[in-house]
C-alpha cells in the first residue's frame, strides 16, 4: 500500500502529544508505525537511536525493522530499536544487573526448567509436585500484576493461594541464587527497578525520545506499567491496537488498558482506521455485526473498496469426520478448478486437537499442507538435555547448562545445596561450575554434597580433556552411555516406543555435530565451534520456517491465525461448548470467544467457509452438538446454510458422486 488514506496520515503527522491509533484487522497499522518512524527521522529532526518501537514477537519486530530500513536511508536508520518487550526488558537486565544484584551473564530459565525447579521445591516442601503447572500460573499471574512474594503471601485468600505464595517465596530466592530469571522477571525487574532507582529510570527516559507500541490491547498490567515509566511526563508516545482483536486474556493481556489511556493521558488523540485494505464488503458486514455483540469504549465499524464479494457458507455436516472430508475436497476442487496455490487455502480451528483429523483427511487425498505450533526439534527435552552438557563443555561459565544438567540423570544434588553454591559462586564472583571443587564450599556445605559436586566437575573436566585430546564425537557417545542417560529417558517416558524415539533425538543430534565437523574443508573447526553452529542453525531454520510461503493448506489455530490472511478461509468447529468454548461459557468470558470469532472471520480476503458437525464423538460417547451461538449472530441474510434440507438419501448419495465425477474429469483434463 504506497499512498496512505487520510486517517493514516493524520495519525503518522500528529506528534503533539500521546496518540492512539484504533486499528481494525486489515486497516495497514504496520504501514503507519513503520511511516511514522520514517516521519520522525526525515521530518522531524530525531535521531533514530532515539526512537522505539515495541511489538510481540520476533516475526513482527523483524518485519517492522525492515519495512523501515526500506523508508530510511542507511545512516538514517543507525541505532534504531525495533524490540519485543521481553528483549527490551533483557536488555535492561543486562545493563542494570548490579543494582538488581545480579552477577553479569545471568541465565534466562525455560518453561521446562522453570517446571522442573518448581517440581523439586514442591518434593521438598510438601513432598509431591501435583498440581505444579496450577501453581506455575499463578505465580506468573502474580508476576505479571507486579505481585512480589511477601504480598502474594498476605493477599492469599485460600490454601491453593497459601501454598502458591510460600512456593513463590522459595523459587524467586531459588532463582537468585541461580543468578537466574524467568521469562516473567524480564517485564517485572525492570519495572520495580525504575520503581526504585529514579536515576535508573532517567537514564532509560533520555534514550527514548519517542515510543511507539504496536498490538497494545495485549500488553499486560507489567507491560502497561513499563511503557508508562518509559513516556514519562514527556507523553511522546503512540499505541496502536484494536480492542476487537483483544484474544490473550490467558496470557494475562487487558483489552482494558486502551480505555486507561485516557485516564493517564488526559490530552490523548484517538484516530480510527476503519478502512480495510484486506476483505470484500460481505465478510466485513459479518465481522461487524459479530463483533457489536461485545461492549466497546470506542465505536468503530470496518468498510472497505473491495467488492461485495463471495456469499458466505455455513456447511452443517453428519459428523467430524464429514465435516473433515467436506473441507478437503472442497480444497482439492477449488486447486484444481482455479489452478490456485494450496497456500492460499487456511484451514482455522478453535484447539490443536482439532487438526489431527483434519491432517488424516489432507494426507489421504494427498494435499500438501503446513502446520503451525509443531516443536522445534532443539525444543524437545532430550535434545535441551543434551545440548545443556555440551554448551557447558564449551562454556563452563553457563550456569543455566549447569542447573540444566547437574541433576539429569539425578546425582541427588537437591535446590537447597544448590542454592548455597549459588549464594557462594555470586559472593566469589565465578560460575557455578568453578565453585563446585573450591575448598571454601565446604564451609557452607555438608560433606556428602560438595564431594558430590566435585565429583561431577572432575568428570566434565575429563570429558572436557579428552575431547581436545581424541576424536570427540567419540567422547560425547560414550558420554552419554557413561550418564545411562536411556535408562533416564526410559523411567521418565509414558512407554518404551516413546523412550525410543527420544533416544534415536540424542543420537540424531550426536550425528549431526558429526555432520556439522565432517563439512569443514580447512579443518580448523572445533568441537566448540561445531556445537555454537549448531544452536544457529536451529534458530535460522526455526526462523525461515516461520517465512517460508512452501505451498500446502494452511493448518493453524484461530489464536495463531492473528495477523495473518488468506484468500479462502475454513473454520472448523463452529458449535457450542467449542467456538464458544465450555470454560468461558462457565466462567461467563464470552466476549474473548466472541473476538476469537472475529479474528478467525475478518483472515479472510473473498471466500469464507464455517463448518460444523450435527454429532460429535467425545470420550468415546457420540453426542449432539448444537451450531454456534456465533453464527446466530451473523447477518443472515449474507449467509448460505447448506446440509440443513431433509434430502432423500438417494438425492445425497447422488450429489456425492456427482462431486467425485467432476473431480475425476478435473484429474484427467
Amino acid at each position: 500500500m504506497s499512498r496512505l488514506n487520510p486517517r493514516q496520515q493524520e495519525a503518522v503527522h500528529y506528534i503533539n502529544g500521546p496518540l492512539l491509533v484504533l486499528a481494525g484487522a486489515g486497516s495497514g497499522k504496520t504501514s503507519v508505525i513503520t511511516r511514522k518512524i520514517a516521519y520522525l527521522v526525515q521530518h522531524c529532526g530525531m535521531r533514530a537511536q532515539h526512537i522505539l518501537a515495541m511489538t510481540f514477537t520476533n516475526k513482527a519486530a523483524r518485519e517492522m525493522k525492515e519495512r523501515v530500513g526500506s523508508l530510511l536511508k542507511g545512516a538514517e536508520a543507525r541505532g534504531l530499536t525495533v524490540s519485543t518487550f521481553h528483549n527490551l526488558g533483557m536488555n535492561i537486565i543486562r545493563k542494570e544487573y548490579a543494582r538488581l544484584g545480579y552477577k553479569p551473564g545471568f541465565s534466562i530459565f525455560d518453561e521446562t526448567d522453570v517446571k522442573a525447579l518448581l517440581s523439586d521445591l514442591m518434593q521438598k516442601e510438601y513432598a509431591g509436585d501435583d498440581g505444579v503447572d496450577e501453581i506455575k500460573n499463578i505465580i506468573g499471574s502474580w508476576k505479571n500484576d507486579l505481585i512480589m512474594p511477601t504480598e502474594a503471601l498476605e493477599q492469599a485468600r485460600n490454601p491453593k493461594e497459601q501454598t502458591a505464595a510460600i512456593v513463590y517465596l522459595h523459587y524467586q530466592r531459588t532463582l537468585k541464587a541461580y543468578n537466574a530469571v524467568d521469562f516473567d522477571d524480564l517485564i517485572l525487574l525492570p519495572v520495580k527497578l525504575f520503581q526504585v532507582h529514579s536515576d535508573i529510570l532517567e537514564k532509560w527516559q533520555n534514550k527514548v525520545g519517542y515510543l511507539l507500541v504496536d498490538e497494545y490491547q495485549d500488553t499486560n498490567a507489567s507491560q502497561y506499567l513499563l511503557v508508562k515509566l518509559l513516556v514519562g511526563s514527556r507523553n511522546q508516545l503512540t499505541v496502536v491496537g484494536d480492542d476487537d482483536q483483544s484474544i490473550y486474556a490467558w496470557r494475562g493481556a487487558r483489552p482494558e488498558n486502551l480505555m486507561l489511556l485516557k485516564d493517564d493521558y488526559p490530552s490523548l488523540k484517538v484516530v480510527m482506521l476503519e478502512q480495510n485494505y484486506r476483505s470484500t464488503s460481505r465478510i466485513l458486514k459479518c465481522a461487524n455485526t459479530l463483533i457489536a455483540n461485545n461492549p466497546h469504549a470506542f465505536e468503530k465499524k470496518l468498510w472497505s473498496e473491495m467488492g461485495h464479494g463471495d456469499a458466505i457458507r455455513v456447511i452443517r455436516c453428519r459428523n467430524e469426520d464429514a465435516e473433515c472430508e467436506r473441507v478437503a475436497m472442497e480444497i482439492l476442487t477449488l486447486h484444481l478448478k482455479t489452478d490456485r496455490p494450496y497456500s492460499d487455502f487456511a484451514i482455522l480451528y478453535r484447539g490443536n486437537y482439532q487438526a489431527k483429523l483434519m491432517e488424516m483427511k489432507l494426507q489421504h487425498h494427498q494435499i500438501p499442507y503446513r502446520l503451525s505450533g509443531g516443536t522445534s526439534f532443539f525444543a524437545r527435552q532430550e535434545v535441551k538435555d543434551l545440548m545443556g552438557y555440551f554448551r557447558l563443555l564449551v562454556n563452563p561459565d553457563d550456569d543455566n547448562a549447569f542447573l540444566r544438567v547437574i541433576n539429569v540423570p539425578r546425582r541427588e544434588i537437591g535446590s537447597t545445596t544448590l542454592e548455597k553454591l549459588g549464594n557462594y559462586a555470586t559472593e566469589r564472583k565465578t560460575s557455578m561450575y568453578n565453585a563446585s571443587d573450591e575448598v571454601g564450599l565446604g564451609e557452607h556445605l555438608d560433606s556428602r554434597y560438595s564431594e558430590r559436586l566435585q565429583r561431577f566437575k572432575r568428570w566434565m573436566d575429563g570429558i572436557r580433556q579428552q575431547c581436545a585430546q581424541s576424536e570427540p564425537i567419540a567422547v560425547l557417545r560414550s558420554m552419554v552411555m557413561d550418564i545411562d542417560y536411556e535408562s533416564w529417558l526410559r523411567q521418565n517416558a509414558s512407554n518404551d516406543k516413546v523412550a525410543d524415539a527420544r533416544m534415536g533425538n540424542v543420537w540424531f543430534l550426536i550425528e549431526a555435530l558429526k555432520n556439522t565437523l565432517d563439512k569443514d574443508e580447512d579443518g580448523g573447526m572445533t568441537i566448540e565451534d561445531a556445537i555454537g553452529k549448531l544452536v544457529l542453525r536451529d534458530m535460522l531454520e526455526r526462523q525461515q520456517e516461520e517465512e517460508d510461503g512452501a505451498d500446502g493448506v494452511q493448518m493453524m489455530t484461530l489464536h495463531a491465525s492473528k495477523g495473518l490472511e488468506f484468500p479462502y478461509v475454513f473454520i472448523l468447529g463452529m458449535e457450542e461448548e467449542i467456538l464458544p468454548h465450555r470454560s468461558s461459557i462457565e466462567a461467563d468470558t464470552v466476549e474473548e470467544e466472541r473476538r476469537l470469532a472475529y479474528v478467525g472471520i475478518t483472515r479472510a480476503r473473498q471466500n469464507l467457509a464455517m463448518t460444523f458437525a450435527a454429532k460429535r464423538k467425545q470420550y468415546g460417547e457420540i453426542i449432539e452438538c448444537t451450531h454456534s451461538r456465533f453464527l446466530d449472530e451473523l447477518p443472515q441474510e449474507e449467509l448460505e446454510w447448506e446440509g440443513h434440507e431433509d434430502a432423500p438419501v438417494e438425492v445425497k448419495a447422488a450429489r456425492g458422486n456427482n462431486a467425485l465425477a467432476d473431480i475425476r474429469a478435473l484429474l484427467n483434463r
